[in-house]
């Protein structure tokens, strides 16, 4: 793709601290100069649209419903990334890290039997530049599986690493506390009652032995390698004390205020699900986003389910907590995720960084993507 910006004028530039109409100049993939009012030379006419940095997903599991759209069905690899990085870039996504699930389930539910399936299609559509969005991974390691420590060991050997989640999907605690709302949510890939039962028994009964040795583990392996550690669905505050002491950056959907509270005054960015906010709540019963915004305790949103439930959300954010302005709602999916994963080039309207640009138009308060562009070449 070749359709390179060098100047868009008329637009509404949403700044890390302000919002100001005037224009943008890129020069070889970066923004080089922000200015106000009208531009020193005629460039892309945006129509008073906005401009706001291109957007940054820390965890999306799209990828699995393109690769398995359906109970027992398995798409081509590499066509399923490349319609999966499609959608995420025609979302005003232009970061990605891709959640790939480590650990073999008990059950042999999931997909990370087929973890390295996957990430050998990743690895084909970046070698042959047939990517629009940056694809990075998001590595989300289920810590009550045998296999575990081994596969993500193996893994490092051959990929690069951008963020590593400690998940724990034990019935009975975090998530799941609730067993009940656990049978409901194991029984959507059709299997009966009683087997979800029998495997429920089998989780709840190895669970807290596996998680002993397995999390230590991993928390020394990201140590080593100098990985970002997010962890899951942290609920009281024996989970944030821990969460704390592994050094944690990232306290991943938290599902109490208490939780989200305790992991803000230690220092953990709390991020949550666009979907959450949008919906009004959880789908799973738990903490709404918007409580922890109104707070003042959410960083960070994630697309989570809906990859196009990131940008609403955003724009939303400021009509749903008035005190919460338009860049600071925006930052929560470009600067804010930027920096939780080390990613200083990116993430802000600001001369010297990546130009990773979205324009977007309000339709009926709808924020539609009308051009995306990555390091100044347009991908949408």
């Amino acid at each position: 793709m070749t359709d390179r910006v060098d100047i868009l004028e008329n637009a509404r530039l949403v700044l890390p601290d302000r919002v100001e109409t005037g224009w943008l100049a890129v020069v070889d993939g970066r923004i080089a100069e922000i200015g106000t009012g009208r531009a020193p030379e005629r460039g892309l006419d945006c129509a008073g649209d906005t401009i706001i940095p291109g957007l940054i997903e820390l965890h999306t599991d799209h990828l699995e419903s393109h690769y398995a759209p359906r109970p027992g069905v398995r798409w081509h690899p590499l066509g399923a990334v490349l319609a999966y990085d499609a959608q995420i870039a025609a979302s005003g996504i232009t970061t990605v890290f891709d959640s790939l699930r480590a650990g073999t389930d008990p059950d042999g539910s999931g997909l990370g039997t087929e973890l390295e399936l996957l990430a050998a299609a990743l690895a084909e559509a970046r070698g042959a530049d047939l990517f629009r969005a940056e694809h990075r991974t998001h590595l989300r390691c289920e810590i009550p599986s045998t296999d575990v420590v081994e596969t993500v060991r193996a893994f490092a050997g051959r990929y690069a690493i951008g963020l590593l989640s400690l998940m724990d999907h034990t019935p009975g605690q975090r998530q799941f506390r609730d067993v009940a709302k656990y049978y409901v949510y194991a029984g959507r890939g059709g299997r009966s009652l009683e087997e979800i039962k029998l495997s429920t028994e089998r989780k709840m009964r190895d669970g807290h032995a596996l998680n002993a040795v397995n999390r230590p583990a991993l928390v020394a392996l990201a140590r080593e390698l100098g990985i970002p550690l997010a962890s899951h669905d942290d609920t009281t505050l024996a989970d944030v004390a821990l969460s704390r002491d592994e050094s944690v950056a990232i306290a991943e959907f938290p599902t109490t205020l208490e939780a989200a509270e305790a992991s803000h005054a230690a220092g953990i960015t709390v991020m949550m699900g666009a979907p959450n906010l949008i919906r009004g709540g959880s789908h799973s019963g738990n903490v709404a986003a918007q409580t922890l915004a109104e707070a003042g305790y959410l960083s960070i949103l994630s697309s989570d389910y809906v990859p196009a439930s990131l940008l609403m959300a955003a724009f939303g954010l400021p009509e749903r907590v008035p005190g919460i302005a338009l860049p600071d709602a925006i930052a929560t999916v470009t600067a804010n995720p930027a920096r939780a994963t080390g990613l200083t080039d990116r993430g802000r309207l600001e001369p010297a960084l990546r130009a990773d640009l979205v324009r977007v138009r309000l339709a009926r308060g709808v924020p539609v993507v009308r051009q995306v562009w990555r390091a100044g070449t347009r991908v949408v």
